[in-house]
């Protein structure tokens, strides 16, 4: 068993993959569905899997993440300068930079244009 991909909606293509490619990711493939969609497929350059799927559904103005979506997690080989990347572009973390335990990784959370929360998590 392998995990194929991750999906979520979002509302803005052109932002999206902005922010997607800001962080890294490479937008690999683009899969329309008939009249009512279009899949965005990005994925960590070098690796064929897992890919994260963005699906954009024509007429949605806002979708609502809910209590249930938690993160997805990115591993950045320095987060100070993944940071310093980022906000060049505008996008700023939600606090500054921290470890969960004592000896633990940096980490830290941004979110997409469309709220949905991504944690960076800096390379041991």
């Amino acid at each position: 068993m392998e995990i194929v991909h991750t999906c979520y909606r979002i509302t803005d293509p052109k932002k999206s993959t902005a922010f997607y490619e800001a962080l890294g990711l490479e937008l690999r493939r683009e899969l329309p569905i008939r009249d009512e969609a279009i899949n965005y497929f990005f994925g960590v350059p070098g690796k064929p899997q897992p890919e994260l799927e963005l699906t954009y559904n024509f007429g949605v103005k806002s979708y609502e993440p809910g209590t249930a979506y938690g993160h997805i997690a990115l591993r950045v080989e320095d987060l100070g300068k993944t940071l310093a990347k980022l906000a060049k572009q505008g996008i700023e973390p939600e606090k500054p930079p921290y470890t969960v335990r004592v000896g633990g990784s940096l980490l830290c959370f941004v979110r997409d244009p469309d709220g949905y929360r991504i944690e960076l998590i800096e390379k041991k």
